[in-house]
């Protein structure tokens, strides 16, 4: 049984390195908000996802712009002396899931008080290259 985990666990590995990708943890928006402009981008060539990012007016947009650059980043350490232009690259995959949630209280009439809940998201991006096998 220690075996096939063991084992699992290097595939996994393995198809990490394959993968281009940023992180962003604990951004300060809703995930609804930021899931609005994360479809924006989803399936798109690369560089009009940065052009869709560039010209929204939407906080979450500039999120996810800094953290597209930073997958384009990841992607040219790992393939050094290849043009962004020849690869092309486009947005696989947008995931945004909850994150930790700050709860205030904010005073209300007759000396009650409401529940205000500050959400942050997690946002995962994947960038690959399309051939012409996974069009």
């Amino acid at each position: 049984m220690g075996a096939r985990k063991h084992n699992k666990a290097e595939q996994v590995k393995e198809a990490k390195k394959l993968q281009y990708f940023a992180r962003l943890n604990n951004c300060p928006s809703s995930p609804r908000k930021m899931r609005l402009i994360a479809n924006l981008i989803n399936g798109v060539k690369v560089e009009l996802a940065l052009h869709i990012l560039k010209n929204s007016p939407q906080y979450a947009a500039g999120k996810l712009y800094k953290l597209l650059l930073s997958a384009i980043a990841n992607w040219q350490a790992k393939n050094e002396g290849v043009r962004i232009e020849d690869s092309n690259l486009y947005v696989k995959e947008v995931m945004v899931d909850g994150g930790r949630q700050l709860k205030r209280l904010q005073t209300a009439p007759q000396g009650r008080a409401h529940r205000i809940r500050k959400r942050s998201n997690h946002v995962t991006l994947i960038i690959d290259n399309r051939t012409e096998s996974t069009k």
